[in-house]
């Protein structure tokens, strides 16, 4: 039988990738110029260089030699290529004395910069961990001349056991621009402005200018151009604005209900609708105001206020701000400012807004009617897990350094309001447990105490005959040294949430000498557990499970009491799930981390986290 003849139209599989990984480098902003410069030979014969082992040789006249028959990915053929380019644009090809140990060191150090550039799939070769202690190639290669060349920085190059750049000169060989019009250049100065090439296409992707690396394509909608200035000419919202990414898609907004704008702090987007037909100035003022809300951790301080009330809050503080630092124009569309509200902050808008719901229901923001222009994901409270934790530090430390930059730039004075906030957000977050015990100092100060040998130390058992005494507070200061802890135990709360406050508790009473709590336990009903001593108060609670929650009658059982001393604090440990309360006494609340009252407390919350 005859053998079937080859077809002439079957493409050669090993010169398909070799093409397309030249193709990946002249599109590249940082080898493109050193790809225009040189060409590729693959041919079988005499002409090619190459050999059997290896995949790519370069030689002076910038001509590539690559095996013609040699298998391998585009992205190997992209790494491989680039490899040999990097010997033209670092002036590797000269004559030295020793070539085998000029080209081992050549070929470490582009290693190792193709390794930091992440650019195609180095091949088995180049896959290993080496380290290099050397500052240059210089160095290196005096180094392996005196010691020998370092068996994990041997067959690094792209020829196997041989050179990978031939035809050396004593002289650089230069590059003949097409036309004649620019004169001659050396393959150093391609490279110079690949680099340069490299680094503007970099800001420009930063900026929203162009989509990804080396796309030359410019963006010139409204938003882009907004943050572009952000990014380049205001050092406030600089940093945060080139970590956002602008999504302007019909589509999505229409899907997330987005009339104007809104921001998504976990994916670092912002949400602009093309529909909304902004300029330049209004997307600058809207931008300014999505940038606000990540920074100034909006969204992590709501602690269980009404998710749309507390963006309603935010937003006329946040507005207030931008029409005084004169960021932008206000969109004649949307929106919430109101010049009464100047100097509030949050958080007092907050209450006033509670006391008129029919009317701020109403009110639309930047995203619609009845919505929040700050999205939350499905993936809960992204600042209270560690990648959220990392962003929160981001966030933070974002507008830390472009307040600091905006100072030292001179741009301007900063409303107080706003730079108090972000001198706050700079500062370490205080813990609850913490927080809980400064407050608990202010009603039981340290007690003196006196040396008393009526009770035996503890130490004595090695020493028994040696009297030794220890320090006791005097009993006439412990009488009315105690607090009261009106403590929810309906099935709602947590059984860890409590186990955290109890422990608290407990230590700090140890520490500052306090016998004894009184303890009351409210579900359905009120229960009086008595006094309890600090090191027990964890082991006395118990869940009952009776759904309800009623604190007021152990609040008013308390302040019944004759042996209850008149000045002592009450602690009321709740998930919030309780009606109003009156409390005459001095009293706090301990909360769980997202909760939060029905009414407005008089006295501190602390919230567990």
């Amino acid at each position: 039988m005859a053998p079937r003849a080859k077809s002439k139209n079957v493409p050669n599989p090993a010169e398909a990738a070799l093409y397309a990984g030249w193709q990946v480098l002249k599109k590249h902003p940082l080898f493109g110029p050193l790809a225009d410069a040189t060409s590729l030979r693959n041919s079988k014969g005499s002409d090619n260089f190459c050999p059997q082992d290896g995949y790519v040789v370069v030689c002076s006249y910038g001509v590539l030699h690559c095996h013609p028959t040699r298998r391998a990915s585009v992205e190997n053929w992209t790494y491989v290529l680039a490899h040999a380019l990097l010997h033209l644009g670092f002036g590797h090809l000269k004559e030295v004395s020793r070539e085998r140990e000029w080209n081992a060191a050549c070929c470490a150090f582009v290693t190792r910069f193709l390794k930091d550039l992440k650019l195609g799939q180095p091949p088995e070769f180049a896959c290993g961990h080496f380290e290099i202690t050397a500052q240059n190639e210089e160095a290196l290669y005096r180094l392996f001349c005196e010691q020998g060349i370092a068996p994990d920085l041997s067959g690094l190059g792209t020829a196997g056991a041989h050179n990978d750049f031939l035809g050396v000169s004593s002289a650089p060989q230069y590059y003949n621009c097409q036309y004649g019009s620019f004169g001659t250049r050396t393959y150093e100065e391609l490279l110079a402005d690949g680099l340069m090439a490299a680094v503007t296409s970099a800001v420009n992707v930063a900026g929203g200018l162009e989509p990804y690396l080396g796309a030359g394509e410019k963006l010139h909608t409204a938003m882009q151009q907004a943050r572009s200035w952000f990014i380049s000419s205001y050092p406030l919202l600089g940093a945060l604005a080139a970590a956002f990414k602008i999504v302007e898609d019909v589509a999505v907004c229409q899907r997330l209900n987005i009339s104007i704008a809104a921001v998504d702090a976990e994916a670092k987007e912002i949400y602009c609708n093309p529909n909304a037909k902004m300029n330049e100035a209004q997307a600058r003022f809207v931008i300014a105001h999505e940038l606000l809300h990540v920074g100034l951790q909006h969204d992590a301080r709501q602690q269980g206020r009404d998710p749309y009330l507390w963006n309603v809050a935010c937003d006329y503080v946040i507005n207030g701000w931008l029409v005084e630092m004169g960021i932008g124009e206000f969109p004649h569309f949307g929106g919430l400012h109101d010049p009464a509200l100047k100097g509030q902050s949050a958080e007092e808008i907050y209450l006033t807004i509670c006391k008129d719901l029919r009317k701020y229901r109403k009110l639309a923001t930047f995203r619609g009617i009845g919505c929040g222009d700050m999205l939350r994901g499905d993936l809960g409270e992204w600042w209270r897990r560690p990648q959220g934790m990392a962003l929160d530090e981001f966030y933070r430390s974002c507008l830390a350094q472009g307040l600091t930059f905006h100072h030292q730039q001179c741009r301007g004075l900063l409303p107080a309001g706003l730079v108090e906030e972000i001198n706050a957000l700079s500062q370490p977050p205080i813990a609850w447990d913490v927080e809980l015990a400064q407050w608990f100092d202010l009603y039981f100060a340290p007690l003196h105490k006196k040396r008393s040998f009526a009770r035996i130390s503890r130490r004595q058992a090695s020493s028994p005959d040696i009297p030794r005494p220890r320090y006791v507070p005097e009993e006439a200061l412990l009488e009315g040294r105690t607090f009261a802890v009106v403590l929810d135990t309906s099935g709602s709360m947590d059984r860890k949430i409590l186990a955290k406050a109890l422990g608290a508790i407990a230590s700090y009473c140890m520490s500052r000498d306090v016998p004894a709590v009184r303890l009351v336990f409210c579900d359905a009903y009120a229960y009086d557990e008595g006094y309890v001593a600090a090191e027990t108060i964890a082991q006395r609670v118990r869940v009952r499970g009776r759904g309800g929650t009623v604190l007021q009658p152990g609040i008013d059982l308390l302040e019944s009491l004759e042996d209850f001393p008149k000045k002592g604090p009450i602690l009321i440990i709740t998930d919030g799930f309780c009606d109003n309360l009156s409390v005459k006494r001095e009293h706090a609340y301990l909360l769980p981390q997202g909760r939060y009252l029905p009414f407005h407390p008089k006295g501190p919350v602390f919230r567990i986290t």
